[in-house]
């Protein structure tokens, strides 16, 4: 039998155990085994030890997280419980340049949530051209913006450009009305949202009239030098390998780059072949182009959307399976019939 004293120091009790003792029961549902006791600023944990360690570390994790962002929601200490924590202080450490990334609204201050964003960041800051290729929900997108107006702020270039296939996520949205903007807003809206929670409404306004912040499709880089500037391409998987092409060959002498897409939601006719294949064929073992792969884990959107990506990858593995065992049962019942065909035809 362990028991466990920890002192929340630094922190608000409160604020830890949460609404009504909301966090805390969190916490002990996750640890069944582990008799949880809680008077003022110490939580007593008391069970055996594999267990009471077990718990422990997740507490400090969330005690940490607490400190870090100044509040704790309920779904800050699911992410924690759920194993989506935050950086280790030994990580944080190491990383390169400021913890913080960048202020965002309200001062409120934006970080690598998860260990494959802080080498998203540790990349673009190496690298003149990072790919970063994962599933939804990951932060590719987020990161990159946070990083964007970092590079703004910092006078580091003298614009942003977002840019993004207008294509349509298999649906046929059919006439949109409206000028032109009003026909390419929708698929640049998750660009827009990043932007949202990172600068000041009026602040965007008066960036985007002053062109210090470009938000167009792809097709609208053809012909241009992007440079002293910070350029991302969003939604890669959708453009054509002759898009990648043209975008990449758009850069100038001081451009930073980062080109994010999900290889699992292609959106293209069936009969293209997604650009973003070939892309990283041929050039991430070029000096100056970076590849961080975010994974399942690295999920900061609602903790079912991690559960629902490991499922689809399940199943889109045990549908590939079964489609090569089909294939090789046609080959061979094929290869079987050839000779008896030829026979045949020698008999007539």
């Amino acid at each position: 039998m362990s028991e466990i004293v920890l002192t929340l120091r630094e922190i608000d009790p409160s604020e830890f155990v949460g609404q009504q003792n909301v966090h805390l029961k969190l916490i002990q549902d996750a640890f069944p085994d582990v008799k949880f006791t809680s008077r003022g600023n110490n939580i007593k944990l008391k069970g055996d030890k594999k267990y009471t360690q077990a718990a422990k570390t997740k507490i400090e994790l969330i005690i940490r997280m607490l400190r870090s962002n100044k509040s704790l929601t309920k779904a800050d200490v699911i992410k924690a419980l759920n194993g989506n924590v935050p950086l280790s202080d030994e990580e944080e450490s190491q990383s390169a340049g400021n913890k913080t990334i960048v202020h965002g609204r309200n001062g409120k201050a934006i970080k690598a949530r998860t260990v494959n964003q802080k080498k998203l960041v540790d990349s673009s800051e190496k690298n003149d051209v990072v790919f970063a290729i994962g599933p939804a929900g990951t932060g590719k997108t987020y990161t990159a913006v946070a990083l964007a107006v970092r590079a703004l702020k910092n006078r580091l270039v003298k614009k942003i450009i977002l840019t993004r296939p207008a294509v349509e996520a298999g649906e046929n949205l059919g006439f949109l009305p409206g000028d032109l903007k009003d026909k390419i807003d929708p698929y640049l809206r998750p660009l827009y949202d990043a932007l949202d929670d990172l600068l000041p409404a009026d602040k965007i306004e008066y960036f985007i009239q002053n062109r210090v912040i470009e938000i167009a499709p792809l097709a609208f880089m053809r012909g241009r030098t992007l440079d002293n500037a910070f350029v991302i391409l969003d939604e890669a998987q959708n453009a054509t390998s002759v898009q990648i092409k043209m975008f990449l060959t758009r850069l100038g002498p001081t451009a930073k780059c980062i080109i994010t897409g999900d290889l699992s939601q292609i959106d293209l006719p069936r009969h293209q072949k997604s650009g973003l294949y070939t892309a990283l064929d041929i050039l991430t073992d070029i000096d100056g182009i970076g590849l961080v792969r975010l994974k399942s884990e690295d999920v900061v959107r609602h903790r079912i959307v991690k559960a629902i990506i490991d499922k689809y990858n399940a199943f889109d593995a045990d549908s590939q399976s079964y489609r090569n065992d089909r294939d090789r049962a046609r080959n061979k019942t094929s290869y079987r019939n050839k000779p008896v065909q030829e026979s045949r035809k020698e008999e007539e």
